[in-house]
């Protein structure tokens, strides 16, 4: 049976971040993932898991300015010791809050002739990483963002993460499988996932375009949801969607697709 988690980063975004936990709890959610939880002592958030008996599944790395247009963290080459200072502070919140993996955000690289250089800098830190969060017993994943919503990521595609993935031979580095960002970049999603489902430690999805909730775009979740119960996958799937409106209203889908929470 299919297990999800959401996203409290783009959902139940009608009340304050550490609200977040009683809405999904309230919803029926068993866990939750944050993109980034460090607006949050890490004592707040442990308290509200445990009072809502909620797990934290996942949280990323810092991506310094990745957000608001830069290129990010993890690829690029004057800032390899700042990367360093974020993975020691997600090593602090992990510590605490012990979610099952921990994502490496690529980033971007804006000047092309730099590429080669900016990719290599990403292996060299998502080994770092790797090691960091392996001593913690957690898994370190990255993920492939489509080029429409961030033009110039590193790493956009699923045979992208493959290749990554291949030269570097960490046994504790996986993929993160984004279905909205693998749609967009015209991937087939059940297809990828059937095939490489032992090499994903976590997926999230949303409908293609738009990324609201299942139903609004083009997506078939029912056999992509099938292959993934089906597959040799058993971690958490992510609901990581922007609501069209208030977010309980958005969870039909759980209902649509023969989901349970």
């Amino acid at each position: 049976m299919l297990k999800f988690s959401v996203n409290i980063s783009l959902l139940f975004t009608e009340v304050p971040l550490i609200e977040r936990f009683q809405a999904a709890s309230e919803q029926g959610f068993k866990a939750v993932e944050i993109q980034f939880p460090y607006s949050l002592p890490v004592e707040a958030i442990s308290n509200a898991l445990k009072e809502h008996d909620l797990r934290l599944v996942l949280f990323n790395v810092d991506a310094d300015d990745l957000l608001q247009g830069g290129e990010g963290l993890a690829c690029v080459p004057e800032k390899r010791q700042q990367f360093r200072q974020a993975v020691a502070q997600a090593v602090a919140y992990a510590q605490v809050l012990k979610p099952e993996a921990i994502n490496v955000l690529p980033g971007r690289c804006l000047d092309e002739s730099r590429t080669p250089e900016y990719l290599q800098t990403f292996k060299e830190n998502l080994l770092f990483a790797a090691e960091a969060f392996s001593s913690l017993g957690i898994k370190t994943v990255f993920e492939a963002i489509n080029t429409y919503d961030m033009p110039g990521f590193l790493i956009n595609n699923g045979q992208q993460m493959l290749s990554v993935l291949e030269e570097l031979q960490h046994p504790n580095l996986f993929m993160q499988y984004d279905i909205y960002h693998a749609s967009m970049m015209g991937d087939q999603p059940a297809e990828f996932i059937e095939r490489y489902a032992d090499k994903i430690a976590h997926i999230q999805f949303a409908d293609c375009p738009g990324r609201g909730q299942p139903g609004t775009g083009r997506i078939d979740f029912k056999p992509v949801f099938s292959v993934i119960d089906n597959s040799a996958y058993s971690g958490w799937v992510g609901a990581e969607y922007k609501p069209l409106g208030k977010t309980a209203e958005s969870l039909g889908w759980f209902t649509d697709y023969g989901c349970r929470r």
